[in-house]
């Protein structure tokens, strides 16, 4: 891994206006790592996110890439550096999911510029390399969670980014398409992305994380490996609610049960 941190945060405090939702975080992403944000509703991910993305200004400190601060960049530039998965949604019109893939080539076209030969071979290779070539020419409000998931994945993609920013990706999923989304995130990690994502389930921060920060009430409770901060006491004060993490015997990683009163 590089010496430079791909994305830095530094003492950044972000909100709404005069509102401050989280003051005071700072952490860094390299390339090939997937840091996973916990946190309850109301403890600022998403605002982190949207300041990270550049869609809010930072009200203190600084959002680097390779070391720059990217307030001094110009949209275009970030949109294709920072690709933003939002949790899967319904699309209102038809679009084939070929059509919305390719809709991630736009940071990289001239303004009022059409995708040519070489932005449809992008989005071609985006729908393969997560196993979706199959679905291109299929409607994409007709296709499953899951696979809309993995489609908006490849719109990011699409973009030839280097950082992933992804807000729930598993969200509203059923079990297999969960494990299917968070496989893919492992694989995008080794192919070299840096990928930031929050979940509500501290089980993916096992199953896919290199490290884990602990968002409550807008300040880092933690950051770390799984293994040292995803446990009973860090859940409890985080959630609230008592919870077991249990080892998985020979498989290097815990599962976390909640424990009823």
């Amino acid at each position: 891994m590089s010496t430079e941190a791909l994305l830095r945060a530094e003492h950044l405090a972000f909100g709404y206006g005069a509102r401050i939702v989280g003051a005071e975080v700072s952490f860094a992403l390299q390339a090939g790592e997937v840091l996973c944000l916990l946190g309850p509703n109301g403890s600022g991910k998403t605002t982190l996110f949207k300041t990270l993305l550049g869609l809010l200004p930072a009200r203190a400190g600084r959002v680097l890439v390779d070391g720059l601060d990217v307030a001094r960049w110009s949209r275009a530039r970030l949109a294709r550096t920072i690709a933003y998965v939002p949790q899967a949604h319904a699309a209102l019109f038809p679009f084939t999911v070929r059509e919305v893939v390719l809709m991630g080539r736009a940071s990289r076209l001239r303004p009022f510029a059409a995708p040519g030969r070489a932005d449809h071979a992008v989005a071609e290779a985006a729908l393969a390399s997560l196993g979706i070539a199959h679905l291109g020419p299929r409607i994409y409000t007709e296709i499953s969670g899951g696979e809309r998931q993995l489609a908006l994945v490849a719109r990011a993609l699409a973009g030839e980014p280097r950082l992933l920013v992804m807000d729930e990706p598993t969200a509203s999923l059923d079990f297999g398409n969960q494990v299917q989304v968070l496989a893919q995130i492992r694989r995008l990690a080794r192919d070299g992305l840096g990928v930031i994502l929050s979940t509500h389930d501290p089980d993916h921060a096992f199953l896919c994380a290199d490290r884990v920060a602990l968002l409550h009430r807008g300040r880092l409770a933690a950051l770390g490996p799984p293994s040292e901060t995803v446990t009973s006491e860090s859940l409890r004060r985080l959630y609230g609610v008592e919870v077991a993490v249990v080892p998985l015997a020979g498989q290097g990683r815990s599962v976390c049960t909640p424990v009823l009163p």
